[in-house]
């Protein structure tokens, strides 16, 4: 359930991310010679923004596995889910959050590299390029990091990640290759359902935290007891 919630978070996100990192994706330094180029382009940019995607999940998911065994992660998990609920119904947080896009985000020195790289038709320049813009400020992707934080472990943080980077994938591959075909009107509507999926995402985080014993959506989190070795068999 909450793998496919990731998935499911990156593709409907994705035409926000059209947004956000589409003039990224339409900038590309690609050498226009036919569509296997660009399409191989957009693939190496997608994975290296996928890769660190993941690299952050599982860094999350560590800090979920000790959250988990100091007994914390459900109240966590319960906060996680408040934030997300408050930050659609607060008006004033979301104004704030959309006076900058991820490109305006950027530092000086972060847009010397980027531009550097820009200037570089090669395919290890996209693919670095999709490393790095995976380093930058997205609310969606902050989202599905708190989803990785309230994982089992740093693998299934990882897994969180991966699945939902592999969402934002066909749009963005799409914008790559073919240009910014989805129009204004889809996008719009888009932005109109993200939100109650937002959401709805807050309030799975907090049946989870509430520990209710519902299979998938609210399993038991019981923080595991350890016993040192000289105790064993006592």
């Amino acid at each position: 359930m909450i793998l496919l919630q990731a998935f499911l978070l990156g593709l409907l996100g994705s035409l926000h991310c059209a947004g956000m990192c589409g003039p990224i994706a339409l900038a590309l330094p690609v050498k226009q010679t036919s569509w296997g180029t660009r399409l191989a382009s957009s693939l190496l940019y997608n994975s290296g923004r996928v890769l660190t995607y993941s690299l952050l999940g599982f860094f999350l998911g560590l800090l979920g596995m000790g959250l988990f065994l100091w007994g914390v992660q459900r109240w966590v998990s319960m906060a996680l889910g408040i934030i997300m609920i408050l930050s659609v119904l607060l008006p004033l947080f979301l104004s704030r959050m959309r006076m900058k896009t991820g490109l305006q985000w950027m530092t000086p020195a972060y847009k010397k590299v980027f531009g550097g790289l820009f200037s570089r038709t090669t395919y290890l320049s996209v693919f670095i390029i999709g490393l790095l813009n995976g380093l930058l400020p997205c609310g969606l992707v902050y989202i599905a990091l708190a989803g990785a934080v309230v994982s089992s472990g740093p693998y299934e943080g990882a897994l969180y990640m991966f699945l939902f980077g592999l969402g934002t994938i066909p749009v963005l591959l799409a914008v790559t290759v073919a240009g910014n075909i989805i129009g204004l009107k889809f996008r719009n509507m888009a932005k109109k359902i993200i939100p109650y999926f937002i959401i709805l995402i807050g309030v799975l985080f907090i049946l989870r935290g509430l520990n209710l014993g519902i299979p998938y959506i609210s399993p038991k989190m019981e923080a595991k007891k350890t016993v040192p070795e000289c105790c064993h068999g006592e």
